[in-house]
């Protein structure tokens, strides 16, 4: 009579075991979620922040940055190319000039761009006050070393984020 052997379990000492892993490690840093970050008030600015000579020091970056993605500039470039430059650019730190919207008391409004949400640009004034400015049915104007751009504030519906990635169709602006 022979017999045989049954292997019922065989572990090797040197392949970790998955379902035995090590809790603490497996446990990764989660970010807030939208309701914690209301709680905390996360995007709000503090009254005492809002100055605008606070903001100038931003300013002063995003005319950096700005020259840096347009290449230096010059009064040869060309303005579709400034304009295509401009589209996927970052305009936090920018001034920008509510030149036409469909309510006339924004038009007009000048400041730091200092939040710029899906439908909204949070603006800081020369007189510290923050602007919360839609921007559908508005149409804005930023202004380079003497290179005025405007800003279709309905075809710009979308988070800076979202639109650095897009690619933008040439098509006719229809006029508020």
């Amino acid at each position: 009579m022979t017999y045989k052997a049954v292997v019922l379990a065989h572990t090797n000492p040197y392949k970790k075991d998955k379902r035995n892993k090590d809790t603490r490690n497996s446990k990764k840093a989660k970010g807030l979620n939208a309701r914690q970050k209301r709680e905390m008030k996360v995007f709000q600015i503090k009254p005492e922040q809002q100055r605008y000579e606070l903001f100038l020091p931003l300013h002063d970056l995003w005319r950096q940055y700005i020259i840096d993605v347009c290449h230096g500039l010059k009064p040869s470039s060309s303005p579709q190319f400034v304009q295509q430059k401009l589209l996927k650019a970052d305009f936090h730190g920018a001034i920008i000039t509510v030149v036409r919207s469909k309510c006339p008391s924004y038009v007009g409004t000048t400041g730091i761009l200092v939040q710029e949400f899906k439908h909204v640009f949070k603006i800081i004034t020369k007189e510290d006050r923050l602007k919360v400015i839609p921007k559908r049915n508005s149409v804005f104007a930023v202004e380079i070393n003497g290179f005025v751009s405007h800003i279709y504030g309905s075809k710009f519906e979308q988070r800076s984020s979202e639109r650095s990635a897009k690619k933008f169709k040439v098509k006719g602006t229809i006029d508020l």
